[in-house]
């Protein structure tokens, strides 16, 4: 609807040129006049001020006058008529999308928040759409809200706030996203959040290795290091470049592109009755490989033996081709 608007407002001011233009040449031709007495003439016309002419008309000029005047009063009416129609438009949509906004963020319940919408916000972003997952993207960059407010659910603010925290719904949050780009900032939203919400998943970025361990006390509980994992991952592939490559071509981009996918135990329950990895059987049944199991107390197992004994809390890590973890969750009725 804005861009219509504008499209209008173009218009309006491309019409107003063309009088200026048409009564600058007139009064040029019709009456003789230089330049600058023309562009006066028309502007003190097309304005209805009141000055004097130059000069006296001739009869041709006063007609010609008269359908200036006809002609502007119509189009300066029409791009006044535009332009306060797209403000009042534009503040009333801006209206719209922020109470938008707030019903469905009153409607989210165990969503994500995103603080900052730089490059790592923007990636995390990314992969969350990819995974049809609810999240909120906290930004005080205006500029960039309006560029992807569109696609993304925006709260415009300070993530270091207390009040746009609660308006981004922290309180039903399950995770929570910190990719400011100040360690400083980062460390404060932690320690302000893990109040908050006691019980959410905090994630946040660190740039120093210092900071690493002052968030870890502050309430987070995974720190990411970006600039560390890219230098570790371009060393690797250094030292063991087609093992980096195969690892990269491990997929976890969205339901139509996974290789790896993480399945609680809880959701073979009522659908198969296993007591050990090999009592799932999911090779034969899907072509899924177990590679990896978490017991409940968050232990991993890499590899773990076909007889290890599944618990309720616990969870399994498989590898397949995208067909083969797509029949998996089809199978199993896996969300």
């Amino acid at each position: 609807m804005l861009k219509l608007f504008r499209s209008k407002i173009i218009i309006a001011f491309t019409l107003i040129l063309c009088v200026i233009l048409m009564g600058t040449l007139g009064y040029r031709y019709i009456s003789e006049y230089s330049w600058i007495d023309a562009i006066y003439m028309t502007v003190i016309t097309i304005s209805t001020v009141g000055f004097m002419e130059v000069r006296p008309l001739g009869a041709e000029a006063k007609i010609f006058t008269v359908i200036l005047i006809a002609c502007s009063v119509f189009i300066l009416g029409y791009a006044l008529s535009v332009i306060s129609e797209y403000l009042l438009s534009k503040n009333t949509l801006q209206l719209l999308k922020k109470n938008k906004v707030k019903t469905k963020i009153q409607q989210l319940e165990g969503h994500v928040i995103i603080c900052g919408f730089g490059r790592n916000g923007m990636q995390a972003a990314d992969r969350l759409k990819a995974y049809k997952r609810d999240f909120i993207v906290i930004e005080k960059d205006e500029e960039i809200i309006n560029k992807h407010e569109d696609d993304i659910l925006f709260i415009e603010g300070d993530a270091t706030e207390d009040n746009i925290l609660h308006k981004a719904g922290v309180d039903k949050a399950s995770f929570l996203i910190v990719a400011l780009p100040e360690d400083a900032d980062n460390l404060f939203v932690v320690l302000s959040v893990r109040q908050l919400n006691p019980n959410i998943f905090i994630i946040s970025r660190a740039s120093q290795p210092g900071t690493q361990k002052k968030l870890f006390l502050a309430g987070a509980n995974k720190v990411i290091m970006p600039d560390k994992i890219g230098g570790d991952h371009m060393a690797s592939l250094v030292v063991l470049p087609d093992l980096i490559t195969f690892m990269d071509k491990l997929s976890v981009e969205g339901e139509n592109t996974t290789n790896l996918e993480e399945v609680a135990i809880e959701d073979f329950a009522g659908q198969i009755d296993a007591h050990t990895l090999r009592d799932l059987d999911l090779r034969r049944k899907t072509g899924c490989t177990i590679i990896g199991y978490i017991d409940p107390n968050g232990d991993y197992i890499i590899n773990p033996e076909a007889d290890l004994p599944l618990q309720p809390q616990g969870k399994v890590i498989v590898l397949g081709r995208p067909e083969q973890i797509n029949k998996l969750n089809n199978m199993f009725h896996i969300n």
